[in-house]
């Protein structure tokens, strides 16, 4: 069943369409707290793709449990047709969701792979002439060895998601959390939710590491001098040598982005699923990242690239 995107409460319908036009629809209205249930259902794809860079909760709770809802039809007589059984119907959204799993699973691989071939690789990415039958051969075992990484990263994601869900569970039967009701979040919960909430959260931080991979930033100047931190109009050491952490030849742009902004991705997205306090999910991501990067250590051999940098880049 639909919730509702403003107070996660469940709703039969999140809009009604009327059979004299497809775009003849009106949103259903929340009955606890008076709100449109979901307005996402007339944005399109780009105002989707949009909100999800920006880590908007609402855009998750649409993505996670309304897509694929089956909306409430008016024929000319007035009369609403009668909907597919819930059953059939819930059977039918999970294995869309798992199907859209395998989908955007896929294309994160291959981005992924990409991504982290023109950091290992830069003369080749720079220079497309330079590609050989062994440039070919060591992108597909990056490729492979992050399909091998994205797995153990979202097998220990769930792992440790059930472990965290028994521990909340254990909590709200407490007698400190007695009172409170179960959320609609958690009432339609489903296994497969976790892992395409990792794979959308992971729009920022690929989106991000695309753009750098195709306009590198110049780690120098023209005369070759790197770009630093002029200091402000007073001298303080203290200051200065803090802010000399933004210097080009210092910052890791894609490693902060991989590892910083995509974590707390991850956890934001993790939280609209397991609703439950930022410490868990901080702990559900660690626990994915511990997994992943024993995985990663066990192929940077096989991979046979720059094994520090290969390992630096491991962790989602």
């Amino acid at each position: 069943m639909p919730i509702c995107i403003t107070c996660t409460e469940p709703t039969p319908y999140l809009y009604t369409v009327y059979s004299d036009s497809a775009y003849n629809l009106r949103l259903e209205q929340c009955k606890t707290c008076l709100s449109f249930a979901d307005p996402y259902v007339e944005h399109d794809s780009l105002t989707l793709i949009l909100d999800l860079i920006l880590l908007k909760r609402g855009v998750y709770k649409h993505l996670l449990y309304n897509r694929g809802s089956e909306p409430r039809t008016v024929s000319e007589t007035k009369k609403a047709t009668i909907p597919t059984s819930p059953s059939n119907a819930e059977l039918a959204r999970e294995k869309a969701r798992w199907m859209r799993i395998l989908h955007l699973g896929s294309g994160t691989v291959l981005v992924d792979a990409f991504i982290r071939w023109a950091q290992l690789n830069p003369t080749i990415c720079a220079d497309i002439s330079q590609w050989s039958n062994d440039t070919s051969v060591v992108f597909l075992r990056i490729l492979v060895g992050c399909f091998v990484e994205t797995v153990a990263f979202h097998g220990g994601v769930m792992l440790a998601s059930i472990f965290v869900l028994h521990i909340s569970d254990w909590l709200t039967a407490a007698s400190y959390f007695r009172g409170e009701g179960v959320s609609g979040v958690r009432q339609q919960f489903r296994i497969s939710l976790i892992p395409l909430s990792v794979l959308y959260s992971s729009f920022t931080k690929y989106f991000l590491l695309f753009l750098l991979t195709i306009w590198r930033p110049s780690a120098s100047k023209i005369d070759g001098t790197p770009y630093r931190h002029q200091g402000p109009p007073y001298v303080n050491a203290l200051v200065i040598r803090a802010l000399e952490i933004w210097d080009e030849d210092k910052l890791d742009r894609e490693w902060v982005v991989r590892n910083i902004l995509g974590g707390v991705a991850a956890g934001f997205g993790l939280r609209v699923v397991l609703d439950c306090h930022p410490f868990f999910t901080t702990a559900v991501i660690l626990s994915g990242w511990v997994v992943k990067t024993a995985v990663a250590e066990l192929l940077r051999d096989w991979v046979s690239v720059d094994q520090d940098v290969w390992l630096a880049y491991s962790i989602p």
